[in-house]
């Protein structure tokens, strides 16, 4: 047998093997029947497909709150839900006391106005410009977000209204300061929420954070930080 028989054999081989079904997963989560067409129905949107296959967002904001929560856990985001604003600060400072912060950037928002200054730990603020290897030089990078997505864990930020391209991806831990309303189903939800904040003015950048940055190209072994922030931490009143 030569080479091109052999990886025809392995291909056929390959083929005898049923593929999970979408949405699967290959572990039987979220495993739901295609939608079938009905006779006199108006046929499904692809977003409406889309939603058949993916894992729920939640109906209800109770819902919603739960699976942000087990999304999180899943893509070992820190996830803190806290009673209200001096929760928020009283949290924030407690996890720069136990990390040893000597230095943070952020930029000018509601919440990060509300909650950063009272850290006492001098800051660099990206909303007037800033120098890369100041913010690499930075503990800890400090954001909102326009919207968060309970369906898959996710953070929208953006370069106009979360302080640029690299405050968010640059330090080694980046913390996001968040309100419940935030909070969405899906990334439908999510875009139609950005559109009402943005309108047809959006921004150059938006970019769906999805946990700390993370690579499994090396032998399937999970390697967190390898292209941005090893931590991510949300915390969320």
């Amino acid at each position: 047998m030569n080479g091109r028989e052999r990886i025809l054999a392995r291909i056929r081989e390959a083929l005898r093997v049923p593929a999970p079904r979408p949405g699967s997963h290959g572990h039987g989560h979220h495993d739901v029947p295609a939608p079938s067409p009905q006779a006199g129905r108006i046929p499904l949107r692809p977003v409406q497909q889309a939603r058949a296959w993916l894992p729920p967002g939640g109906d209800t904001p109770e819902e919603q709150l739960g699976r942000f929560a087990a999304a999180s856990a899943d893509l070992k985001t820190d996830f803190h839900l806290l009673a209200d604003e001096a929760a928020a600060r009283a949290k924030l400072s407690g996890i720069a006391s136990a990390e040893g912060w000597k230095q943070i950037a952020t930029h000018r928002a509601a919440l990060t106005d509300a909650v950063v200054p009272s850290l006492g730990i001098p800051s660099r603020n990206t909303d007037g410009g800033y120098d890369p290897e100041d913010l690499e030089r930075c503990d800890a990078g400090i954001t909102t977000c326009d919207v968060l997505v309970a369906q898959t864990g996710t953070l929208v930020v953006n370069s106009r209204t979360t302080g640029g391209r690299a405050l968010s991806v640059l330090p080694p831990h980046h913390v996001v300061l968040a309100r419940r309303d935030q909070l969405v189903g899906d990334l439908t939800d999510a875009f139609q929420r950005i559109r009402e904040l943005h309108g047809e003015g959006w921004p150059s950048m938006i970019s769906l954070v999805t946990g700390p940055s993370r690579t499994g190209d090396i032998e399937r072994i999970l390697v967190l930080g390898a292209h941005g922030p090893k931590k991510l931490t949300v915390l969320m009143w």
